[in-house]
């Protein structure tokens, strides 16, 4: 069974580490309002280098199609649209959708395990801070590889575990003391950040993620530290068939 206790600031069930769909997209819609502020803030302002890190390491080239899963408000595809790239923001949150109105790329609400796309129609994929939160992640990557042409690339931007014993340790004091203190005086929904940190903490480490890419079908895996190995970017490559 998972966390779903009450809550005053959600007026309803948080989402809890059994990842019920309509739990998490809730959870999200109800965040939504200060997502971005609150993000930098928790971040304390790295947040706009991994969105950088993350497009550097897909490579996508003018002309390419990628989609951006979990997009959330679509700042993140915002980066990845840079230099004539087509990217396309797909989240199940309708409300992170409608935070991101303004941004002037192509959205659509869809789920990671089901996504609204044909076969082979991109040529790549990014998840950024998103996979941890999906019921089934082994079936979304698959279904990744599924909506990607032969060739193509995906990209996993997530936290992870710090490389260095010492600042693994400050690590887990922030996400279960600081982070919730921080999110009570900055989010939209404060309740959602302590589901962060549990999430976080429970998250497979770079080589346990790196072998379920694999066993998904991705070739060539390979992962990068970013900020000490709070953040991993793993990268893997569609094979042809």
């Amino acid at each position: 069974m998972g966390d779903r206790r009450d809550s005053a600031h959600t007026a309803g069930p948080r989402a809890g580490l059994d990842k019920q769909p309509v739990d998490v997209a809730a959870m999200f819609d109800r965040v939504a309002r200060r997502y971005d502020l609150t993000n930098t803030v928790l971040s304390a302002g790295r947040d706009a280098s991994w969105r950088r890190a993350t497009r550097e390491a897909l490579g996508a080239r003018p002309g390419q199609t990628v989609l951006d899963v979990a997009a959330g408000t679509a700042v993140s595809t915002v980066e990845l649209a840079r230099g004539g790239v087509r990217a396309i923001a797909c989240d199940f949150s309708q409300g992170m959708l409608r935070a991101g109105a303004a941004r002037p790329v192509p959205k659509v609400a869809g789920d990671a395990m089901a996504l609204p796309l044909a076969d082979e129609s991109v040529d790549g994929v990014v998840i950024s801070f998103g996979l941890r939160n999906v019921a089934d992640p082994d079936a979304a990557l698959r279904e990744f590889a599924r909506v990607t042409r032969p060739g193509g690339t995906l990209v996993v931007c997530e936290f992870s575990n710090p490389t260095w014993a010492p600042f693994r340790t400050v690590y887990t004091e922030y996400l279960v003391r600081a982070l919730p203190r921080i999110a009570r005086a900055v989010s939209s929904n404060p309740d959602a950040y302590v589901y962060l940190a549990e999430s976080i903490r429970a998250w497979p480490d770079q080589p346990a993620l790196a072998a379920r890419l694999q066993a998904a079908g991705w070739a060539d895996v390979a992962w990068r530290d970013l900020t000490g190995g709070v953040v991993a970017l793993h990268r893997g490559r569609r094979p042809h068939t």
